[in-house]
């Protein structure tokens, strides 16, 4: 009995540390890196691409730091192209919102996105940062009268 309550204690002690070590590294996960997109020095920058549904009008983008909630307006502006770049600060958190306006309908997107840059020594030629996580995806998913 007391062995049973033993081994189960170890058990969970285990598990419990393998867990803390399988999810303690901020690891990019599977990342494609490619070459010809590397920098060879450190940017302090990320281009988001920001990709948009094709319509005849001005999309109204908004892209705030941090969260929603936060309120804090990094930049406003209007396009109609489907896809739109802006230069950003790395190793922040933006979220973005896109306004659609259908038939008398407004359709909001929001999204969130946070690049980083990737030091590599291994995959290419000569070491090199990547900066990775920087497209996001403002296309209407449905809208009040069906899918898109």
């Amino acid at each position: 009995m007391v062995l049973r309550n033993s081994i189960k204690i170890i058990r969970k002690t285990f598990l419990f540390v393998a867990m803390v070590l399988f999810f303690s590294c901020e690891d990019p996960g599977l990342i494609v890196i490619n070459c010809s997109e590397c920098l060879t020095d450190e940017p302090v920058n990320a281009n988001l691409t920001i990709k948009l549904e094709h319509v005849d009008y001005d999309v109204n983008i908004n892209i705030y730091q941090g969260n929603l909630e936060d309120s804090i307006l990094y930049e406003s502006f209007a396009t109609t192209a489907n896809v739109a770049y802006r230069k950003v600060p790395l190793n922040k958190k933006y979220t973005l919102t896109a306004t659609y306006y259908i038939s008398g309908n407004s359709y909001v997107v929001v999204n969130s996105v946070a690049p980083r840059a990737l030091y590599d020594e291994d995959d290419c030629e000569e070491p090199c940062y990547f900066v990775y996580n920087s497209d996001i995806d403002m296309r209407l998913k449905y809208t009040k009268y069906g899918g898109n």
